[in-house]
């Protein structure tokens, strides 16, 4: 692409704020003649995100393709958190060369009409890896060291020990043997996080090996089921894929030890939750710290929403400060780059 001027249309939200892009494009394109068009959407306060329509090869999104038709038009290069971009939105600017998707996956753009029309797509993978390891831990101690249930006896008036008492303590991180189901950007620094606890890291992913350093440490790989009767906590961090879908089923929840815990950061999808209130229930397992459903939101009647021994969140184990400017940044740099007519650091196949 040359010097002429270009047009670059961002479609932020409350999370992905508009602002953010523009500021990191501006100091990272800094001379090349630019005009900035921003729209702000509701979401996450006043609008919710659709996981799926059958009648759209995109899933995760905000609002319809059609609303942001007038928005696309004239534009260079997009950059968007949530808005879905199928063929027809693609097809409202001819010249449009770059979209640029601030998250890990880009769930919500057409990937087969941007390729049959030449179009680029980048994303931010790892953009909010450090925030979900950090937010994965802390959900674990909350659920063991029963950090959320004694705040609401104190909130509630009740200066009760019911949480002094052994029956009711949880467990130290060192006693536990801990199993990672998904090693990449987020199960690595999870480990990691772990690591100084003095726990036992036991790691299943089919797609990568253990480093030198990481066999000293003292991680192992094993394989789902091995792992599943091993380990004390179950933290989960695939991708949601064909292969990953109800991966922790019952039959897996059952081979877990009695008294064990699953943390789930990641999809709903990858977790039978009708299986693990069961387990819940009977007292199989002690507890669960739940950041994601399936559906979302869950029904406000959901009786695993009620249960005393799970520590819940509404999806927001990837939502910090950081990771919002990280990611504009990373777009920015891809953006940079492909306007030197060098290949991006994340293309998007």
């Amino acid at each position: 692409m040359t010097q002429s001027p270009l047009t670059i249309g961002v479609i932020g939200d409350g999370f992905m704020k508009p602002s953010f892009f523009i500021e990191a494009m501006t100091a990272r394109l800094k001379d090349r003649p630019v005009t900035f068009r921003e729209m702000e959407i509701g979401w996450p306060l006043n609008r919710q995100s659709t996981k799926y329509d059958p009648t759209l090869p995109v899933g995760e999104f905000v609002g319809r393709p059609e609303e942001y038709y007038g928005f696309i038009q004239g534009l260079d290069i997009l950059v968007t958190h949530l808005a879905p971009i199928i063929g027809d939105s693609m097809d409202q600017s001819p010249q449009l060369k770059v979209i640029a998707v601030s998250r890990g996956g880009p769930v919500n753009v057409d990937m087969a009409a941007a390729r049959a029309r030449g179009i680029t797509v980048i994303n931010t993978p790892g953009r909010n890896a450090s925030a979900v390891a950090e937010f994965t831990v802390a959900s674990l101690l909350a659920e063991t060291r029963n950090l959320i249930r004694g705040h609401n006896e104190v909130a509630g008036g009740t200066w009760g020990r019911t949480y002094y008492h052994y029956d009711h303590v949880g467990p130290e991180l060192c006693e536990l043997t801990i199993g990672i189901v998904g090693y990449g950007d987020i199960g690595t620094r999870v480990a990691r996080l772990l690591q100084p606890f003095g726990c036992k890291i036991v790691i299943y992913d089919p797609f990568k090996e253990l480093t030198e350093a990481e066999k000293a440490a003292g991680f192992e790989k094993a394989d789902l089921d091995d792992l599943m009767r091993r380990c004390d906590v179950v933290t989960l961090h695939p991708r949601v894929t064909p292969e990953t879908r109800g991966m922790i089923s019952r039959d897996r929840i059952q081979m877990m030890k009695p008294g064990g815990y699953i943390v789930n950061t990641t999809r709903g999808q990858v977790l039978d939750y009708a299986a693990l209130y069961d387990a819940l229930v009977s007292g199989h397992l002690k507890g669960a710290a739940l950041d994601t459903f399936e559906p979302e939101p869950p029904p406000m009647d959901w009786p695993l929403l009620k249960l005393p021994n799970v520590t819940l969140s509404p999806h927001i184990a990837g939502a910090s400060r950081y990771a919002a400017v990280k990611c504009a940044r990373m777009i920015a740099e891809d953006i940079a780059l492909i306007l030197d007519g060098q290949p991006p650091r994340y293309p998007c196949k």
